[in-house]
This record gives structure tokens, C-alpha cells and sequence, in this order.
């Protein structure tokens, strides 16, 4: 696990120290940040700071996954994402972009401007020809689980082993992206997608078992709704319940960080490269 290195485009990663996955949401309605970036300069000007905080990848979203959410157009989605992506690869062509989507269209046309990675939340079910723009690129992968889709997931999930599910998800996903000639995978067990309350902390509590999938485990869980639950707070405090549950990931093997506060999550980094 430790010796796992991705080469995107020369640009090297290493997963012996956690890298910083910061998010921008080029959307109106997502969870955490709608709206505040909706805007092409907004949402490039935000990644900027996100690099210059520590960031290591920057994750470019164009359509809300929050639960309830309906999904955007084609159309709509590429006028959100490609202009950003462009931008920033202009501006910094050492980062590494990654695309959020599930619409292998978009993901092409991300690639096609200067993006590596293709973080599909749908961990490849959504559309069929995902895994093909994936190997025509030698693109990187982020597989996750999901349980149903971002407007249904949260309708009563239900599991008799969350642990066990979506670990065996992420084998069969992974074992096929593979078999296709994908070689940069990532997993992420999807927390907060069809996920209840506890079986979030039991995800997190047993994220080391993920870890013998044989690839690098990403983890995102940035001011969700499971710790505004447990602590009973808004969207808005959640920042220091967020770095905690970072730093606990961190120690249990995660070795990508998606995170609205990069500039917290790199003090969590370097101080756990010491440990590690």
C-alpha cells in the first residue's frame, strides 16, 4: 500500500503522506458551498486559494450530489466545469485536476482541457462508457459507493454489513476497471451517499480493511450531515468535528482527503507524516 505511486501526465503522486483533495462546486445548490463559487472566475479564483493552501488535487464539480438533488443537464454541466478547468490548468499546470461527474461526455471534454482524474460518484454504474474515456485517457479513477442515486440515497438506506457491501462493491468495480486496462484506481466508500448515521462511523471505524483492496482509499466527508446530526450543529460549525474525523481517517489508512478546508487538512498532513 505504501509503495503505491501515480503518474498523471509526469506529475508524480506518492501515497506515503496523505494528499489534499480540495473541492470547488460550480453549482447553485450543492450542501456545503452552493452558490459561492457559481460563478466561472469565483470558482477559479477559489481553486487558486485552495492550491496555495496545500491543496495537491483539485476536484471540479459542476452538479450538486447532496441528498434529494436532481441531476443537470449535459449541457449545463460542461458550461460549469470546462471553462474552470481550463483556467486553472492555464494558471497552474503542476496541479492536478480532477473531474466530478458521472457523465462520461463531461469527463472526456475535462480531460480533453486538462484534467487526470475522473471522480465518478456513481463508482461507474451510471454510464457505461465511463471505463472507456478512463482508458482512452490513462486517466486516474476514483471509484465510490453509492446506494441508489444522490435524489434517492438517503430514503431509508439499509444494510445487514455496511462494511462488507461496500467493500465488495469496490472489489467488483475496481477487479473490472482493471481488467480494462485502468491502472490509476482510487476507492472511497462514499460516506453521507445512502449511508445512515452510524453506518458513516462504522465506515470510518473499519476504513483500514479497505486498504487491502490494494489501492489508495479516498476519503470524503467535509461538513456532512452525519456530524451536524451527532453534534447537533449547522453547516457552517462543523469545521472542527470535520478535521477530527479527518485526522481519525488519516490514521486508519486514507491517503486522499477531500476537504472544503485545505488550509486545515495540510496542518493535519504535515503533522501526521510525522506519525506515518
Amino acid at each position: 500500500m505504501n509503495s503505491i505511486e501515480y503518474n498523471f501526465n509526469d506529475k508524480i503522486i506518492n501515497f506515503n503522506i496523505p494528499k489534499i483533495m480540495g473541492i470547488v462546486n460550480v453549482t447553485p445548490d450543492s450542501f456545503s458551498d452552493g452558490g459561492k463559487y457559481f460563478s466561472i472566475d469565483d470558482a477559479v479564483n477559489h481553486a487558486l486559494r485552495l492550491i496555495d493552501n496545500g491543496a495537491d488535487i483539485i476536484d471540479i464539480g459542476g452538479e450538486s450530489t447532496r441528498p434529494g438533488s436532481d441531476p443537470v443537464s449535459l449541457e449545463e454541466e460542461l458550461r460549469r466545469t470546462i471553462p474552470v478547468i481550463k483556467s486553472i490548468h492555464q494558471n497552474r499546470k503542476d496541479i492536478i485536476i480532477s473531474i466530478d461527474t458521472t457523465k462520461s461526455e463531461v469527463a472526456k471534454q475535462a480531460l480533453d482541457s486538462g484534467a487526470e482524474i475522473i471522480n465518478d460518484t456513481s463508482g461507474l454504474t451510471f454510464d457505461e462508457k465511463m471505463i472507456d474515456i478512463a482508458k482512452e485517457y490513462d486517466a486516474g479513477i476514483v471509484i465510490m459507493h453509492i446506494k441508489g442515486t444522490p435524489r434517492t440515497m438517503q430514503d431509508n438506506p439499509d444494510y445487514s454489513n455496511v462494511v462488507k457491501e461496500v467493500y465488495d462493491f469496490l472489489l467488483v468495480q475496481s477487479i473490472k476497471s482493471k481488467q480494462n486496462g485502468i491502472d490509476k484506481i482510487i476507492v472511497d466508500p462514499g460516506i453521507g451517499f445512502g449511508k445512515r448515521v452510524e453506518d458513516n462511523f462504522t465506515l470510518i471505524k473499519n476504513l483500514e480493511y479497505f486498504k487491502s483492496l490494494g489501492y489508495p482509499v479516498m476519503i470524503g466527508l467535509s461538513k456532512k450531515s452525519f456530524i451536524g446530526k451527532t453534534l447537533n450543529l449547522e453547516n457552517d460549525q462543523r469545521e472542527i468535528g470535520t478535521i477530527i474525523l479527518e485526522t481519525i481517517s488519516v490514521l486508519k489508512s486514507a491517503r486522499i482527503i477531500r476537504t472544503h478546508n485545505v488550509k486545515y487538512c495540510n496542518q493535519l498532513v504535515k503533522l501526521a507524516s510525522h506519525i506515518l
